[in-house]
């Protein structure tokens, strides 16, 4: 083949790759100021967020896991400057959107991106009703032209979560944590977003309803061509809905790759402690796994350790962990690791 053929076809390749590509984040980091004395300076960061990396295609569900703590929320929040982050890029749909003033950020992310925050109940205004609160993006968006369009598009998008039409007139404490939730997701959903970022969506409610919720997520993606970013510390959860896992510790992204490679052949240390806390269930009944416990707490994200930062509590820490800071690569194909043991 010649060189004009072989470079023809490279471009058609990246361009593919740009099309399938909803969300590419480079570098990502929030860090919180820690203060201190009566003129309150500057003493200090909490690395919330460190150096994270990834992308997420159209139509795919990345499930983020880890301990409580780990920055995972902070993370989410940051992809959609709820928080500002502090480092590092967000690209949207091939749009910076890091450094985008509130007027043109409004319309590009405020409609195309939405999140379904972990608590139901503080996340809806307990004074307003399920029909003002649902109404309330579509005014400030200035979709669809007059009151009876909206109160018709919030009655379909009530169905679509399974509650009456009749319940656009009640308030959020006549609602159970089940009924709650499905009202985040309608009003995730009343704007027509294509990426919607689920933390913890389901971690406060019953296991039988969180199959419910779960269920109708999935539902739903089918249906509208969706895209999620589900965050979790359930490992079983994320294992039945996500397509791709990413794994995350104090801040830092340390193993990322399909769902089923990850599960059954973790490679980072931290990955396989927490998958070996997790039951097989298989035919012939429970299969235990060989436990990993880790000793030790998590170091405190203002005073993290130098090197890799889980060195501290990890079982197969070497010299150079301690002072070199491990490099998030591919180790085998689209299997990604920050660990020198693949080094």
């Amino acid at each position: 083949m010649g060189s004009t053929g072989l470079l023809e076809r490279t471009k058609q390749t990246e361009i593919k790759i740009a099309k399938e590509t909803l969300l590419e984040v480079r570098n990502l980091k929030k860090y919180f100021p820690v203060k201190a004395g009566i003129l309150q300076r500057t003493v200090g960061h909490v690395k919330a967020v460190d150096d994270i990396s990834f992308t997420v295609k159209r139509g795919e569900t990345l499930g983020i896991v880890g301990e409580s703590g780990c920055g995972k929320s902070t993370m989410g929040r940051s992809l959609i400057r709820l928080y500002e982050p502090t480092e590092g890029n967000v690209i949207f749909d091939g749009t910076d959107i890091t450094n985008l003033s509130e007027r043109k950020l409004r319309p590009l992310i405020r409609k195309k991106v939405q999140m379904i925050f972990q608590d139901p109940f503080a996340s809806l205004n307990p004074r307003k009703t399920l029909g003002k609160t649902l109404n309330e993006p579509l005014t400030a968006h200035k979709l669809f032209g007059n009151k009876k369009e909206r109160e018709e598009r919030i009655k379909e998008l009530l169905n679509v979560v399974g509650l009456h039409p009749s319940s656009m007139n009640h308030y959020p404490h006549e609602f159970s944590g089940g009924q709650r939730q499905r009202i985040g997701i309608a009003r995730s959903l009343v704007l027509n977003p294509e990426l919607i970022i689920a933390d913890e969506a389901v971690s406060a409610l019953d296991v039988s309803i969180q199959s419910q919720i779960i269920n109708l997520l999935e539902e739903l993606q089918s249906e509208l061509d969706l895209t999620y970013i589900f965050i979790s510390h359930d490992l079983s959860v994320v294992r039945h809905i996500a397509d791709r896992v990413g794994v995350m510790y104090l801040g830092k992204l340390v193993e990322l790759s399909e769902k089923n490679d990850l599960y059954a052949e973790p490679l980072h240390p931290y990955t396989q402690a927490l998958l070996s806390a997790v039951p097989v269930i298989r035919k012939k009944g429970v299969v235990k796994r060989e436990r990993i416990v880790l000793k030790g707490d998590i170091p405190s994200a203002a005073n993290q350790p130098t090197g890799c930062v889980f060195h501290t509590r990890c079982p197969a820490k070497m010299k150079i962990c301690e002072t070199i800071i491990p490099e998030f690569k591919e180790a085998k194909p689209d299997h990604f690791v920050a660990c020198h043991l693949y080094e």
